[in-house]
């Protein structure tokens, strides 16, 4: 499905435009992430994505543009991925269930980084963060009532953001050794089974 393009950017007409606004736009990922922000530069975005800088400025008039078009794509994703994930919940056992929402979190740590630098760089970060968290935390609560109908909408937004607390603990994770990664990776998915049964035993209490 094709991004949505942020305030200032050029929509592609064509293939091969698409094509080249997701080179740029993984180009702008790789130089945002080793660069920062600030020292980030459409030049070198250009040469990384091999597109001529007449070209690059023609989709992404700015660096501003190119970063917001890459924070609406992030956005995009979660809330995609967690629609995707509501749609099979009601067939999943709870361990599953808690297994995918690990995974979920740990596919997203590679763009986390970087996401969280060019918000802390747009301005009005705290507004953008609120904004993100709303969405993943509305997203999570779909899945959860999709798996547990009986649980009331009031308590899955509640414990959509206790959940998302848990899971964050799974990029703050700062371990070299990769065992130790993994145990630790572990007890967290012990930690939201257990808890996705609480709440699924709270819910049936309340009928």
């Amino acid at each position: 499905m094709p991004v949505k393009r942020a305030a200032g950017a050029h929509e592609p007409k064509r293939q091969r435009g698409h094509l080249r606004v997701a080179a740029i736009m993984e180009a702008g990922i790789a130089v945002f992430t080793e660069k920062g922000y600030d020292a980030a530069t459409m030049t070198e975005i250009a040469a990384r994505s091999e597109t001529a800088i007449g070209s690059l400025y023609r989709f992404f008039p700015s660096k501003e543009a190119l970063a917001d078009a890459l924070l609406l794509r992030y956005a995009e994703h979660v809330t995609g991925q967690l629609d995707a994930l509501a749609q099979r919940a009601s067939s999943m056992a709870q361990d599953k269930l808690a297994d995918e929402l690990v995974d979920f979190m740990l596919s997203l740590e590679s763009q986390r980084g970087f996401t969280v630098a060019l918000l802390d760089a747009r301005g009005g970060s705290e507004v953008r963060r609120t904004r993100f968290r709303q969405a993943a935390r509305e997203g999570l609560g779909r899945v959860l009532r999709a798996a547990m109908p009986a649980l009331p909408k009031a308590k899955s937004e509640t414990v959509a953001a206790v959940l998302l607390h848990v899971l964050k603990g799974l990029n703050a994770i700062d371990v070299d050794k990769a065992a130790a990664r993994r145990l630790l990776q572990a007890e967290i998915r012990l930690l939201v089974r257990v808890y996705l049964g609480s709440a699924q035993q709270s819910a049936q209490a309340s009928r």
